[in-house]
């Protein structure tokens, strides 16, 4: 890493660290299993709309998600994701998304899915 690459990245660290851990503890991230995956072809960017379990406490939940370039919808059924579940609702369209799927974003919006290793009960918060 030379000189410049090495100071734009202390930079981003410093920008980063600026979330205290209360902000952090207050982040409601809990696991949720797929029921129904629907096309979303109102969507500005190729998206599919998706239908969740998070257990009794929360309930089912709808949330849009741009994960259609890696996945298939009928291989999203049944799969636990990590998802935010305490933003407030956000209008896309007509469609109302409710949660906020999470996933690690790659070149060109490429979105690999945060899941499970291990079938665990719906609603789990991740610690």
């Amino acid at each position: 890493m030379d000189v410049i690459q090495s100071l734009s990245f202390s930079k981003q660290l410093a920008y980063m660290n600026d979330l205290s851990w209360p902000e952090f503890e207050r982040t409601e991230m809990r696991i949720g299993t797929i029921l129904e995956v629907h096309d979303f072809p109102e969507a500005r960017k190729p998206a599919y709309q998706l239908t969740l379990d998070f257990g009794n406490e929360i309930g089912v939940l709808k949330s849009s998600a741009q994960i259609t370039k890696r996945y298939q919808k009928e291989d999203l059924i049944g799969k636990q994701i990590v998802a935010v579940v305490n933003f407030p609702k956000k209008q896309i369209g007509k469609f109302m998304s409710e949660c906020l799927v999470l996933g690690s974003v790659g070149p060109d919006n490429d979105i690999v899915l945060l899941t499970s290793d291990f079938k665990v009960e719906n609603g789990l918060r991740i610690g």
